[in-house]
């Protein structure tokens, strides 16, 4: 079944469900408050069928879950950090047009994909 939303991630639910991920994880940090957040996650979920099986994609409150925030740094929105077991990898701060995106994820599985 095709990816059709963002898998939500938590303080609770960050290590099980990134960290400990057997497929790179790009997790979008994300909050109500700003502007660009809604376009950024609306395109990562337009992508998300695209890398299904290969990828997963993420979004994660950063008010809502400040202990992750606090522990990757996280100081503007969007932010996306790119996982790959459970190191991260790459960063992206700021919306950026699908094109961008689309290769930004597609580059977050080349050392996937090479090993």
């Amino acid at each position: 079944m095709p990816q059709t939303d963002l898998i939500t991630v938590t303080d609770a639910t960050f290590a099980d469900t990134v960290l400990a991920a057997g497929l790179p994880v790009v997790v979008d940090f994300w909050a109500e408050w700003c502007p660009p957040c809604r376009p950024m996650a609306q395109t990562l979920a337009e992508l998300a069928p695209e890398f299904e099986g290969r990828l997963l994609i993420a979004k994660l409150n950063a008010d809502e879950n400040p202990e992750t925030t606090r522990t990757y740094r996280v100081m503007s929105m969007p932010t996306l950090l790119f996982f790959t077991g459970g190191v991260v990898t790459a960063s992206l701060v700021g919306a950026r047009p699908k094109s961008i995106l689309r290769a930004a994820l597609t580059n977050a599985l080349t050392p996937y994909v090479n090993s």
